[in-house]
């Protein structure tokens, strides 16, 4: 598991780039604070994580779904941060379909410049080595 308590905070970059982000420009942040951000975050997450692999067996589950994170965040009264994250969480999953759908549709041009639209790129090198 973890040798050290450290090992489970969130990365100082990407901390600093959220705090950044989230501040007026001109605003500073003391570098205790940003590891009292960090480690608060990271102790929200398994806070989170916790819970909702709790509310996972209770339903028999080995995986924790998106749908847990959400329940669990309810549960625990943050409830405020439903419809944001399930708002994040469509535009990921669409983000996630595209990207898919775009490289299927990139396949399909590659194989069909070949000539051969049944013709995979491991089948054209099998040819060529023949």
């Amino acid at each position: 598991m973890v040798e050290r308590i450290e090992d489970l905070n969130l990365p100082n970059a990407v901390i600093a780039r959220l705090i950044k982000e989230s501040l007026p420009d001109g605003a500073n942040v003391s570098k205790e604070a940003r590891a009292a951000i960090a480690r608060a975050a990271s102790v929200f997450a398994i806070f989170v994580t916790s819970s909702s692999t709790s509310l996972a067996h209770k339903q028999n589950h080995k995986t924790i779904t998106s749908k847990d994170i959400l329940t669990t965040l309810s549960e625990l009264d943050f409830e405020s941060f439903v419809p944001s994250l399930t708002q994040d969480l469509e535009v990921y999953r669409k983000m996630v379909k595209d990207k898919k759908e775009s490289k299927a549709s990139k396949k399909d041009a590659t194989s069909s410049e070949n000539g051969n639209p049944n013709a995979s790129s491991s089948g054209t090198f099998e040819q060529a080595n023949e």
